[in-house]
């Protein structure tokens, strides 16, 4: 055992940082030293959630991006068209050349997808996806055809899991994303779960990159990454905990709006809420400013709905349906549960259990790790569950998750709701072609859901980003896929 192991964590954890940070970090040299939140899980393959990491370094991208409305932009392909149902033609960027010296070519990019499509776990975007990827180098098109029509193929390659990668990358068991991406910025090392060390790229397609390197340290110690950008280890600090956003100089950190919501899911099939009218007691009883003001400390925003200002067209949702009148409770004994592996959570918890007992409910709080209560939550074996819940997948589309949550048949259906006209206007956006129809359907069915009670909206977080004082041009982006880019510069 090394001497470090008897220091407190976030002791160790800066303690680290400041022994892996190499010449050169924290802005000298144009180099950027970055500490991140969590060491990768799968050695950075970008078949998982690592090649989101991937992403926000710039090095790995894909054939498509997402603008703010989450609507599909030229990536690595510069157009795209739906020759006929379910199959989709994607044109290639040229004078594209991979870190290794190879050009991107459309075998190397319909490689990279076929890849993905094989991989066992599937990546997250392809599931229940069936796709196949065909190249035609002469023409330089890559033909994506899905088992089923599927509006979303140009949104689903946007995703970080699905970026393009040399041939190289796959030539052994694992996928390497050391020397085999496309972008301003190349990784040369990595450290396991410790670092990562990426140079500038001198021949990449678009605008060279303005730092010359990126040197990353993964600090899962919250207070740790706080102190790191306070004393100067690191010139940009991801995901500052709330309770240390406040003991920092307040012009070095952004709060960065999420699309993540904060729900009191309520169980609509058995027990005391399976009447409307206690589900509208318990809304009416909620008071989420407490919420934000007490355990947030003010840094979330006031849920109007299940999506929120990460989601820029969520502001046009058509008015609040008429839902039920409340009921008295009258001393109903109702179970509420969360999880502890969100901090905020068994807070809240406390404070609603006040807010429901005020009302009338009898409350009962069950709180455990999230691996051991995430069954019996969608068994709806608790009358009301408080869960934190990403409103946009890989896809940037919030259809999925909306399906997922609150039909019939979804897979991750808390509230245990089934309501006919709810399934039918998800349908509908389900069909919708990518654009302001299917966006329009979606707020149609927001509020739909809203109408049952039976899943009340309580807050959107934030995460806070912490760049140090000459920091330039870093990106604040909700979908977090990007943080390192061409531009970011220390002055």
């Amino acid at each position: 055992m090394n001497n470090r192991t008897a220091l407190p964590s976030a002791a160790a954890a800066l303690l680290l940082l400041a022994a892996c940070a190499p010449p050169g970090a924290a802005g000298d040299d144009g180099r950027i030293a970055v500490a991140m939140m969590q060491p990768p899980r799968s050695g950075l393959s970008p078949h998982s959630d690592d090649a989101f990491k991937l992403s926000r370094w710039s090095t790995a991208e894909t054939l498509v991006t997402l603008d703010g409305d989450g609507d599909p932009q030229p990536g690595l392909a510069e157009e795209w068209e739906e020759a006929e149902p379910g199959t989709w033609v994607f044109t290639l960027r040229e004078g594209v050349v991979f870190h290794d010296g190879t050009d991107l070519t459309a075998s190397a990019a319909a490689n990279a997808l076929t890849r993905a499509a094989e991989a066992s776990p599937a990546p997250r975007i392809l599931d229940g996806v069936e796709m196949e990827a065909e190249a035609d180098d002469g023409a330089g098109t890559v033909t994506v055809t899905t088992g089923e029509p599927d509006p979303l193929v140009p949104q689903r390659l946007s995703s970080p899991q699905l970026a393009i990668l040399a041939e190289s990358a796959y030539e052994g068991g694992t996928v390497d994303p050391v020397g085999t991406g496309t972008g301003p910025f190349e990784l040369v090392g990595t450290d396991g779960t410790s670092s990562a060390t990426l140079d500038r790229f001198d021949e990449y397609w678009g605008e060279p990159a303005a730092a010359a390197g990126i040197d990353v340290d993964y600090v899962p110690d919250g207070t740790a990454r706080a102190a790191a950008l306070r004393t100067g280890e690191a010139d940009i600090v991801e995901a500052i905990p709330v309770s240390q956003a406040g003991l920092l100089d307040q012009e070095l950190i952004t709060e960065v709006p999420m699309p993540r919501t904060n729900t009191l899911y309520l169980n609509a099939e058995d027990g005391p809420f399976s009447d409307p009218g206690l589900r509208a007691a318990a809304r009416e009883a909620v008071d989420a400013s407490a919420l934000i003001d007490g355990v947030y400390e003010g840094r979330a925003d006031a849920a109007e709905g299940l999506l929120g200002p990460a989601i820029p067209w969520a502001s046009e949702r058509p008015a609040r349906e008429d839902a039920a009148e409340a009921e008295d409770p009258d001393g109903t004994r109702i179970t509420l549960a969360t999880f502890t592996d969100r901090a905020e959570l068994p807070e809240v918890a406390t404070v609603l259990e006040q807010q429901l007992t005020d009302a009338g409910f009898e409350v009962e709080q069950e709180v455990r790790e999230y691996a051991n209560i995430e069954e019996d939550a969608l068994d709806g074996a608790f009358d009301a569950f408080i869960l934190s819940r990403a409103t946009v997948l890989d896809s940037g589309d919030p259809v999925a998750y909306m399906v997922s949550d609150f039909t019939c048949d979804g897979s991750f259906n808390i509230a245990q709701l089934c309501d006919e006209r709810v399934d039918g206007l998800l349908e509908e956006a389900e069909a919708a072609p990518a654009g302001p129809g299917r966006r329009e359907a979606v707020l149609e069915a927001e509020a739909a859901v809203l109408a049952t009670d039976a899943a009340i909206p309580l807050l959107h977080e934030r995460v806070v980003q912490g760049d140090a004082a000459g920091v330039r041009d870093s990106a604040k982006d909700p979908r977090e896929r990007r943080l390192i880019t061409a531009e970011t510069r220390i002055d």
